[in-house]
Formats: structure tokens, sequence, C-alpha cells
């Protein structure tokens, strides 16, 4: 079996502060990016900061940071570019960059949450038609972001109806305050509810980060790392780089007796054009 590694160098919330190596500015996060693809990534998932930081859903800084990992000319790697990261966006703003970029992927999630204890993460029905449509128009495969048991509920409706298309691809997305707690429990629930047909892949954000690798590896799923989602290498041991996240998810692929997936292999694996 082949195993895909998505890497999520920066999200939209950690900062220098939690772990000075997170990349921020385009050129940290481009560089990032290649450093991660020659240690085995085939995906990345990208974020962006504006100048003081915060998370933004800026066309301009999304350009800015796809053109500049495309400059590395050995660099295959597939773009997988966030629609959320800044609470505070449009349901036009969050899609925006799409429109002007056509990437490979784009995260696609799948309802609405509290986020934590002091806000609310608002995926409405109509904006997620809406997006729907805009992948479709513009070829983009829906990374279909799972944060509890309902939006894959969700996720079948839009199926239905004709706003995502079989096969899916789900990112089942564990410890994220207000969603499903980082449990190998959690998983194998969730990953039951999934349809036959789809892809999948996991992640545990925090100390959930190790358990969860294990148990995907173990069922068949794919691998999602990085400081988005964990800014420590071990208890207490703050990540040197994004690319020793990855390196360490290609070595248990490889201990499981599985195959780290090029982008090449990835993209049969998606289905998504070469």
């Amino acid at each position: 079996m082949k195993t895909m590694i998505t890497v999520a160098p920066t999200g939209a919330w950690p900062t220098k502060e939690h772990n000075p190596n997170i990349p921020m500015t385009p050129q940290e996060i481009a560089k990032d990016v290649y450093e991660c693809w020659k240690a085995g990534a085939a995906i990345c998932h990208l974020h962006m900061r504006d100048d003081k930081g915060k998370g933004t859903m800026s066309t301009d800084k999304f350009t800015e940071t796809v053109n500049l990992i495309r400059e590395y000319k050995d660099c295959d790697i597939i773009i997988n570019l966030t629609t959320s990261g800044d609470l505070n966006a449009t349901d036009e703003t969050r899609q925006a960059h799409l429109k002007a970029l056509h990437p490979d992927m784009a995260s696609y999630d799948c309802g609405s949450m509290n986020w934590g204890h002091n806000s609310l993460f608002i995926n409405h029905p109509k904006f997620l038609e809406e997006l729907g449509k805009t992948m479709q128009e513009c070829n983009i495969k829906p990374e279909i972001e799972i944060f509890d048991a309902g939006m894959i509920y969700n996720s079948e409706y839009y199926l239905k109806k004709g706003v995502l298309k079989a096969p899916c691809h789900y990112q089942l997305v564990l410890g994220a305050a207000g969603g499903s707690t980082a449990t190998v429990e959690n998983l194998v629930y969730l990953k039951g509810l999934l349809p036959k047909d789809a892809t999948w892949g996991a992640l545990g954000i925090g100390k959930g980060h190790v358990p969860i690798m294990l148990t995907a590896v173990a069922m068949g799923g794919h691998l999602r790392v990085g400081m988005e989602d964990n800014v420590f290498f071990a208890p207490k041991v703050l990540a040197k780089s994004n690319a020793q996240l990855v390196t360490r998810a290609a070595d248990i692929i490889r201990i499981a007796g599985n195959e780290v997936a090029t982008p090449n292999d990835a993209r049969e694996i998606l289905g998504l054009k070469k």
C-alpha cells in the first residue's frame, strides 16, 4: 500500500512564540514546503498569515506563496489551499483564492461548530453549496474535513444533492477544541461511517498527534502532520521543522510495511490530473 503524507506547515493560530521554527511569511512557507516535499510529503495544506502574523484569506498571499513553491522546478507537490483560517472572513473571501489559482485541492469543512469556548466556526448550508459549486467549476478536489460524526452525515446529504461528487476524500480532524477528542476509539468510529469508496486520512491535534498517526496507518489511512496541528516533536520538545515531522511519518509508514506515496502516486489515489 502507498500512504500519502500531507504537511500542514502553518495553520491560522500557532505563532513563533509557540515555536520559533513555524513558517509565517510566503518565503518561509514556500521553503518549508520544499523541504517537506524532499522528506516525503505528497500534499501541502496551506494557510496564510498577514503581516502581523494573524490568519488571513488574502488572495495575494496565497498567490505569492504558491508561485514561490512552483519556482522550485523539481517540486511537484500537490497544492491544497484552506478555505478557513480567518473567522472574520466572508463567504466570498473564503473562495476568491480558489477562483484565482485553481489549486489541486482545497478544504471543505462540512459543518459548523463551537471553536473553543469563545468563538464559532461557521460553515452554513448556503456557503457549503456555493463552495461545492466553485470547486466543481474550478476542477478542485475537495478535502472534506470532519471534526465530528454529524459532518460525515452532512457530506452524505451533499453527495446526494450533487454538491459533492464521489469518490470523496476525507480528513478526520481529531482533537480540535469543540470537535471530537483525539482518541483511537473516536477514529475507529468515524472511519466506520465513511462511504466505502472514499479515501481518507487522519490527524490528531497536540498530544493526540502520534497515537492517531499510528492508528491511521494500521487502519489503512493516510497521514497529516505539521505545526498547524502540533508544534512539538515529543513531550516538551519543540519540533525543529515541519520536515522533521514528515520524516518521522515516512519512517512509520515504512516500518508498517507500506510505501511513502509520491505526488504522482497521490494524484492517482485521489483521481487528480498529473
